[in-house]
């Protein structure tokens, strides 16, 4: 289901940069239309998570989004599994609380939103939203999508992501589009997956002496 009405009820009125930023309002704004307005204790934390093919960062902020901390861990698509994005998520989210100086057990009464590579793929927002989680409540979405958002202020436009995967995604009138992105080998054109791909083909080519040598190869 998608989170733009509940983007539209309570917290931040409008996105600020980055995508984990981005994360921290779509926690505030998530708890806002669930549990009505926030208070300013030192309990309202918020943290995003940027979880793609190669790593998965955290931020925490506060209720008036004052930066806390961040923490950084592996990849947390989820191609390689729920359990897998989830521990992900979760080592990402403690070695941001330290960052913060808080104890793990400050995770317990933070909201998060959570960014996945992977995250379209049929039955992983059940999978996902099943998943036992250290957090106060959680919200999940596309990386693209948060992408996006980060990057036009949540205005409408479009991003391309080449990193581990690739992914051409718009938002456009309240309407998604996307080119691509369905995953590697059979996507995710000029992604670093399929540049070394090219990469290691092309050297056991020259090493069978069917193309020349290069200083790759």
């Amino acid at each position: 289901p998608s989170l733009r009405p509940l983007l539209q009820q309570g917290g931040r009125t409008t996105f600020p940069l980055g995508n984990q930023r981005v994360l921290c309002g779509v926690a505030a704004r998530t708890c806002a239309a669930r549990f009505g307005p926030m208070s300013t204790d030192s309990a309202s934390l918020f943290i995003g998570l940027d979880g793609g093919g190669t790593s998965c960062r955290a931020r925490i902020e506060d209720h008036n989004g004052r930066y806390l901390g961040s923490g950084v861990a592996g990849a947390a698509t989820t191609r390689l599994g729920v359990e897998s994005s989830v521990a992900a998520i979760t080592k990402a989210s403690l070695a941001a609380a330290q960052d913060a100086g808080l104890g793990p057990d400050a995770l317990a009464s933070m909201h998060a939103g959570a960014g996945l590579a992977g995250f379209g793929r049929q039955g992983i927002h059940e999978q996902l939203s099943a998943a036992r989680h250290p957090f106060r409540s959680i919200v999940f979405a596309s990386d693209a999508w948060i992408a996006c958002l980060g990057a036009h202020d949540g205005q409408d436009g479009g991003i391309v992501i080449t990193g581990t995967g690739s992914i051409a995604f718009a938002i456009v009138n309240g309407r998604e589009h996307r080119v691509g992105g369905y995953g590697f080998p059979i996507s995710d054109e000029g992604s670093g997956a399929e540049i070394g791909l090219h990469a290691l083909r092309l050297s056991l080519r020259a090493h069978d002496g069917r193309t020349a040598h290069t200083s790759l190869s």
